[in-house]
């Protein structure tokens, strides 16, 4: 065996029609059957086209609503607080300490919630406070700040 005689094995590989070349290869249609779109040089489906029929994206009934003058808040309990305090030992949990800290994202608005206990000191920086979580934190002998 040589170099010059390595071929691939029998029946292995086919060579390709060679459509649209005159009768003798496919035919005057070279295998895209008779008239149609598909048929013709530069179809392309459009997406979710589906052959005239109503398609999926129509069929489907459209719903809801996108305010875009709603806030929306990120809801960040007193129990994570908590945790927060009791790892950094710091009196004030700022909203970077918060995004370090991996409990929000830089984007997010946060409003402070009152599931939880809150025992630390702690002086809070948030974007919204419910009245629960004002009362527990003032109790605890901390303050909350909106931003």
């Amino acid at each position: 065996m040589k170099l010059h005689t390595l071929k691939p094995a029998e029946g292995s590989t086919k060579t390709n029609k060679r459509l649209g070349r005159g009768q003798g290869s496919g035919g005057s249609t070279a295998g895209r059957g008779h008239k149609g779109a598909k048929s013709r040089s530069g179809y392309s489906k459009k997406f979710g086209f589906e052959g005239g029929q109503m398609p999926l994206q129509r069929r489907v009934p459209k719903f809801g609503f996108k305010n875009n003058d709603k806030i929306y808040y990120k809801a960040v309990n007193l129990d994570a607080l908590e945790r927060i305090a009791e790892k950094n030992k710091g009196a004030e949990l700022s909203f970077d300490l918060l995004v370090n800290n991996g409990i929000i994202g830089k984007n997010d608005k946060i409003k402070v919630l009152g599931r939880g206990e809150l025992k630390s000191k702690v002086n809070v920086q948030a974007h919204a406070f419910s009245e629960t979580a004002i009362k527990a934190i003032e109790k605890a002998g901390g303050t909350a700040t909106k931003i």
